[in-house]
């Protein structure tokens, strides 16, 4: 049975800017029963209840003292607008109707205290093949706040303008319900908290996020927030589709949910609850995402952690902008990164600490640019103009410059696509593995050491490269899920004529040190063609540099050893499709530790390769013992010991 009660919108209309706006808190009282109304399904001047099977429409927003729903009854709003509950100012009771599905439904039970079932006009966001109904607390667009979209019986305390709200607080336990909306609109939120507790469902389009700015007109400030979420992808911050996002002073952490029992691990981003364990990660909540075409998101000042997974990430799209500045990021469980990037985004992280789980950045490519350095006053003056941060003198005045530094429980910085990887400055990368983890990738990573920068790798090895060893997801009945499984191979590899280990490729492994003292290995245990070619530059380094045969410690990783992926033995031997070039330019000299074998080594004419005090370093190639020139170049088969 359904009744349907007639009255207005609470607070209809946009206030004009500026003006002062009255959360919910005069809403009007229940409305009466229509008279073909069920006595289960009744209202009265203080509440509702709905019987068994029944279906009541609501048509208004109601105040109430008790709302009832007998299992199997539904309270909904009508075609065209939504319907959250808040008790107490609390979004509560919302949960998703079914696994991958959009929609939600007040459950069964008995609410009281001040309850309040806001209807508010659709907010309907097409996310790929999906339509998400969005809910949300507070929805703003170019015009300010838009009170029909908005669930402001949930927006608690604190001054809520058209262009500001300050000190407010917005709590939700239910599901998919949303904090702060904005839709090309300008807008800031001057210290506000948020505690989202429950499962959100897309974090790709934001369906459950505590703040959301949308589109290419939107600047959102978000200044001294305090955001604690829990629940799947129950995201912090999103920035999309051209919006400009401005963290500062404020904290932002997000602790993992309860995946649905019936939940199956897909890479098909509509349907994504939970990380790609190919990766070498679990969990199933990303603190803040960065998406769409030109979209920006600065974190300055602030403190960003995810439990596992990802603390700051971008997702697919293109020009996009992602930027720490003085910030504190990380991840609380045993696994996660610090930065993501893919496509062509641009991740700048400039004095700020890093304290992963997993990796400081995964660089996915095909053209990513990632910096770690200083935060300079002229490097933070910069951004403030290239991404309109709208920081006054003040502001930058009081932002102090300072280094950064990487402490990650496995390795520094992974690839697992193309890109360009640039630390300078004072940064200090600290790591448990490699430095730098190379699947199979054509890389450009430069390290300058001028001005102090240091990489200290716990188990000696600086550059790994080794083959993916994702095994891709598996088309099951049409969907893409999780299921691969990586077999190590146990054949040896098979020379590829055509590829040449001597010559430098555009495709291969680079990496160029600076003015910089380096201690520990670099190892090539690709199997087919590429490259691993390194260049110093006024640079002492003291190591082994060989093409290896590498080799994982388990032969078979699947979904429950995700923590396997890209830990190798290496047996350093000759090479075979895996060329290790080096060349030492002016004033390096590297003093070889241990039998290495390269495919091409320069010397500059005040270059040296040296053996340890006490020790000598003998070179053949090519099967002819060589001395070692200053000045000099040698390809093919080179082989250098020590003795």
């Amino acid at each position: 049975m359904t009744m349907i009660t007639r009255r207005s919108i609470l607070i209809a209309g946009t206030a004009t800017a500026g003006a002062l706006l009255v959360p919910a808190a005069s809403a009007s009282a229940a409305p009466q029963a229509s008279a073909s109304a069920s006595a289960s399904a009744s209202a009265s001047a203080k509440q509702i209840t709905v019987g068994s099977g029944e279906t009541y429409e609501l048509s208004s927003t109601t105040r109430l003292g008790q709302l009832t729903i007998a299992d199997g009854g539904k309270i909904v709003a009508p075609d065209g607008y939504s319907l959250s509950l808040t008790v107490d100012g609390v979004e509560t009771g919302q949960l998703l109707t079914g696994t991958g599905g959009t929609a939600t439904l007040i459950q069964a039970g008995t609410y009281r205290g001040d309850v309040v079932l806001t209807v508010a006009a659709a907010n309907e966001v097409t996310y790929e093949t999906l339509t998400f109904p969005f809910r949300q607390a507070l929805y703003v667009d170019g015009d300010g706040v838009v009170r029909d979209k908005s669930v402001l019986a949930a927006v608690l305390g604190g001054k809520l303008t058209d262009a500001l709200a300050k000190n407010v607080s917005i709590t939700s336990t239910g599901e998919c319900f949303d904090g702060v909306y904005v839709q090309d609109g300008i807008y800031t939120l001057e210290r506000p908290t948020f505690s989202l507790t429950g499962n959100g469902r897309c974090d790709f389009a934001g369906y459950g996020a505590a703040v959301v700015g949308d589109g290419s007109a939107t600047k959102l400030v978000v200044d001294g927030a305090r955001i604690s979420n829990k629940g799947v992808v129950r995201t912090g911050v999103i920035s999309n589709d051209g919006a400009n996002v401005v963290v500062k002073n404020s904290s932002v952490r997000c602790r993992n949910g309860v995946l649905p029992s019936d939940y199956q691990a897909t890479v098909e981003t509509p349907y994504m609850e939970s990380v790609p364990w190919m990766l070498g990660l679990d969990g199933n909540v990303r603190a803040t995402n960065l998406i769409g075409k030109n979209s920006t998101a600065t974190y300055l000042n602030s403190t960003v952690f995810s439990e596992t997974w990802g603390a700051l990430s971008v997702e697919g799209g293109s020009g996009l902008k992602l930027t720490a500045v003085n910030s504190h990021v990380g991840n609380t469980g045993e696994y996660g990164y610090g930065t993501y990037a893919i496509g062509d985004a641009t991740v700048r992280v400039l004095g700020s600490r890093f304290d992963v789980g997993s990796y400081a950045t995964i660089i996915a490519g095909p053209a990513a640019v990632v910096h770690y350095g200083d935060s300079t006053s002229d490097a933070v003056a910069s951004l403030n103009t290239e991404l309109e941060l709208g920081l006054t003198d003040a502001e930058l005045a009081a932002l102090p410059a300072r280094n950064t530094v990487v402490n990650s429980g496995h390795f520094g910085y992974m690839f697992f696509g193309a890109g360009t990887l640039t630390l300078d400055g004072g940064t200090v990368i600290n790591s448990e593995r490699a430095t730098f983890l190379n699947k199979g990738q054509q890389t450009t990573i430069t390290v300058d050491g001028s001005k102090g920068a240091r990489l200290n790798p716990r188990d000696g090895i600086i550059l790994q490269m080794i083959e993916l060893d994702d095994p891709g997801p598996v088309n099951v009945n049409g969907k893409m899920m999780n299921t691969g499984v990586y077999t190590e191979p146990t054949d040896d590899p098979t020379k590829d004529s055509s590829f040449d280990t001597t010559a430098v490729h555009t495709t291969d492994g680079a990496a160029t040190f600076t003015s910089i003292a380096l201690r520990g290995d670099f190892y090539n245990g690709m199997r087919k063609g590429k490259n691993m070619v390194l260049t110093f530059e006024d640079s002492t380094v003291e190591g082994v540099i060989s093409a290896t045969r590498a080799k994982h410690r388990v032969s078979s990783i699947d979904a429950s050893t995700f923590y396997e992926l890209g830990i190798v033995t290496n047996t350093v031997q000759a090479a075979v499709n895996n060329g290790a070039i080096v060349k030492l330019d002016s004033g390096s000299a590297w003093t070889v530790t241990g039998t290495s074998y390269l495919t091409g080594l320069t010397l500059a004419s005040d270059a040296a390769v040296k053996a340890p005090r006490g020790r000598t370093v003998t070179m053949t190639v090519d099967g002819t013992t060589t001395a070692i020139t200053a000045g000099k170049s040698y390809t093919g088969a080179i082989t250098l010991t020590v003795a």
